[in-house]
């Protein structure tokens, strides 16, 4: 298995055929392109499976490996909320109310999907509140729960998660780690592990697909969806909120557009509640408000500044749009959203370490 396997690309149409014969159920390893590129293909593809990056560490033990995996899978599944639990736009009341409406609406899904009730109810709960679990399940139970979750979130049927690696050949402890917990999520969960790097970390368990540098995304000014292509979009539009629809009118044709989530939650660093906003990119880090009337009372502007901060220290761009402003321009308003997107894709894609 550890024999290399060349892949050849024409395209983005020849990428979608070689990532569609990849095993979406066992540990691969990837050479020549980054995690993040390997996900943003994936995510361009409505049949092929959701895929997230995860990095953990691979110092301690295979134990502390798949904790920070099922930690890191745990707030994915939150973020997505809208995604796999659709009843939480239509709740309103006190938040005692709502919460209570919530618990009982993700036991009510827990029991037609499958689900341990405690599992879905206490990780709704915690999407909307920030408060920490009420109880822990057993590491197999986690990681088969929230495969499936995180998969339903971005309407998919199954997981992938794309891990970047950094040991180098030998019989360092790192490599074993990263092995082991790999293969033990991906016979668990059920889901497929495909390792990015210079090299497999062990070539004769995991075997590796060579791969060419990602196709780059079209220019600006060719936005318009592809046949065969998704732009994945998870939650949707508030009911209630014409200029949510009409911003999704427009983005629903982009394909730039794909990855976004509609009124996600989201859990700052330093806060103790999360924070919903109306659009976010994940993978890229953007979120996109969109303010009403009520956002220019003087402890509402406070508020939302509070808000950008504490966005912006855990890395995220913010930009604010006025309703008048997407009404009137709607057309302006996604090319600016779009131009950042692009910016920051293209610097995810140069890494970290780039000059």
């Amino acid at each position: 298995m550890g024999d290399a396997i060349t892949m050849l690309r024409d395209g983005q149409a020849a990428w979608h055929r070689q990532l569609a014969t990849v095993p979406f159920d066992r540990v691969v390893h990837f050479a020549g392109v980054s995690a993040g590129e390997v996900v943003a293909a994936v995510a361009r593809f409505g049949d092929l499976p959701a895929a997230v990056v995860v990095t953990p560490s691979a110092t301690g033990s295979v134990a502390a490996f798949v904790a920070e995996v099922l930690d890191a899978l745990d707030a994915v599944a939150r973020q997505l909320l809208p995604g796999w639990l659709p009843e939480v736009d239509e709740l309103d009341g006190p938040q005692g109310a709502a919460l209570a409406a919530i618990r009982a609406v993700a036991t009510e899904r827990a029991r037609v999907a499958g689900y341990p009730s405690a599992f879905l109810a206490d990780l709704a709960e915690r999407a909307l509140t920030g408060r920490p679990s009420r109880g822990r399940l057993r590491p197999e139970m986690r990681v088969a729960g929230l495969a499936r979750i995180v998969a339903t979130g971005f309407q998919r049927e199954r997981l992938v998660l794309a891990v970047p690696t950094d040991t180098k050949p030998g019989p360092a402890p790192a490599s074993d780690i990263v092995v082991a917990g790999a293969e033990w999520l991906a016979d668990r969960g059920r889901l497929g592990v495909w390792l990015t790097g210079t090299r497999s970390p062990d070539p004769e368990r995991v075997g590796t697909l060579h791969l060419a540098p990602v196709p780059h995304e079209a220019g600006v000014g060719s936005t318009r969806a592809g046949a065969g292509k998704v732009a994945a979009v998870v939650g949707r539009p508030h009911p209630h909120s014409g200029v949510e629809a009409a911003l999704e009118a427009v983005l629903a044709r982009q394909e730039w557009a794909y990855g976004r989530i509609w009124n996600g939650t989201y859990q700052p660093a330093l806060a103790r509640s999360p924070i919903r906003p109306d659009l976010l990119w994940p993978a890229e880090r953007v979120v996109v408000e969109l303010d009403g009337l009520e956002h220019c009372r003087p402890e509402q502007y406070d508020a939302d500044r509070v808000r950008d901060v504490r966005l912006q220290l855990d890395g995220y761009a913010v930009l604010r749009f006025t309703n008048a402003r997407v009404a009137h321009d709607v057309q302006t308003v996604a090319a600016q959203i779009e131009h950042l997107i692009r910016t920051r894709r293209h610097d995810l894609a140069k890494g970290p370490h780039s000059g």
